[in-house]
């Protein structure tokens, strides 16, 4: 009896390998019959980054014929890699690519990932900050750059504030909210969708003076970019990649908790709770008040623009209409 269990079982594991080698065949076949296409992250995977990662777990990007490689960033910046052609696609920012136009790099925004700047500076709620003239007497914490300084100089003069009157220091990597309770620092510039939510379950109050409150500073922040040699020489490539990616921003808008488990099965390294919370935040914002999900203003690009050259960011009057285009959302 034993004996003849053995062979049926050996039979059936038999037929079992089979049948899985055919069916691995199969999804090789299928996978060599995809386009390959890279995609560059501007960071880690986090919920900015949702809907790309549904697309390509829900089959979006596969059944458009494409095989989608989703990396982190490298040494070079994601616009360079996007105007070599080492990439296909990339998440960046709209102030990045209007400098990389600036200096003459092919680059188009075809996609705005979240209608409105989510970024803000925060404080914590006993620093007494509610307002950009409340930033008087304060030290703010950043990366160091010039541009965080002319942001921060633009929101005091609006605010009737006196510039010279706050400290600015560098804290490169350090984490902000690591900074401020140890009270080496008032406040920063954080992403209120992620560094906000992880405070808030920390149970750390903060208040926010939120960029998007003045219309220079409602710019898109991320976008999703490509190459201008893509447009024109692989435009069916750009639409397939877009149908997809639409496709799946506009399930995470509308599945915050299964977008959120999609996400952490692809970066099972980041925190789950500050996952689906930061999800809960960012779902309602990735379509927002626009007609559908990627959708870009020209006014929103003109007016950053000429911020950026009135401060002498760039050198020339960056031509919007050529930095961004709606043809693969709408």
């Amino acid at each position: 009896m034993k004996r003849v269990l053995l062979i049926v079982l050996a039979a059936v594991c038999a037929l079992s390998l089979g049948a899985c080698g055919s069916q691995n065949q199969q999804q090789a076949q299928e996978t060599a019959n995809l386009t390959e296409v890279t995609l560059v992250l501007d960071w880690t995977p986090n919920t900015n980054h949702t809907g790309l990662y549904v697309a390509l777990e829900k089959g979006y990007f596969a059944e458009n014929g494409l095989n989608v490689s989703i990396i982190q960033p490298s040494e070079s910046s994601v616009l360079q890699l996007l105007s070599a052609g080492t990439a296909q696609f990339g998440i960046d920012f709209q102030e990045s690519l209007t400098f990389a136009r600036d200096a003459g790099m092919p680059v188009v925004s075809i996609a705005a990932i979240l209608q409105h700047n989510t970024s803000a500076f925060a404080a914590p709620a006993d620093r007494g900050i509610a307002s950009a003239k409340d930033f008087e007497g304060k030290t703010y914490g950043g990366w160091g750059m010039d541009m965080e300084t002319a942001t921060i100089r633009y929101l005091m003069e609006q605010a009737g504030a006196d510039f010279d009157k706050v400290n600015i220091v560098t804290i490169g990597d350090t984490d902000p909210l690591t900074a401020m309770d140890m009270n080496s620092i008032d406040f920063a510039w954080i992403y209120e969708g992620w560094e906000g939510i992880s405070a808030k379950l920390k149970g750390v109050e903060l208040t926010y003076v939120p960029l998007g409150d003045d219309p220079v500073f409602d710019y898109y922040t991320p976008i999703i970019a490509t190459s201008e040699d893509m447009i024109t020489n692989n435009r069916e490539i750009v639409e397939k990649f877009m149908d997809a990616v639409v496709k799946g921003y506009t399930f995470a808008a509308e599945n915050p908790g299964e977008s959120a488990e999609i996400l952490l099965r692809h970066a099972p390294e980041l925190d789950a709770e500050l996952v689906k919370a930061s999800q809960e935040y960012l779902s309602p914002r990735y379509i927002d008040d626009a007609e559908s999900f990627g959708v870009q203003k020209a006014e929103v690009w003109e007016r950053y623009t000429k911020w950026l050259y009135d401060q002498g960011f760039i050198e020339t009057l960056v031509d919007s209409s050529k930095a961004f285009t709606n043809d693969f959302v709408k």
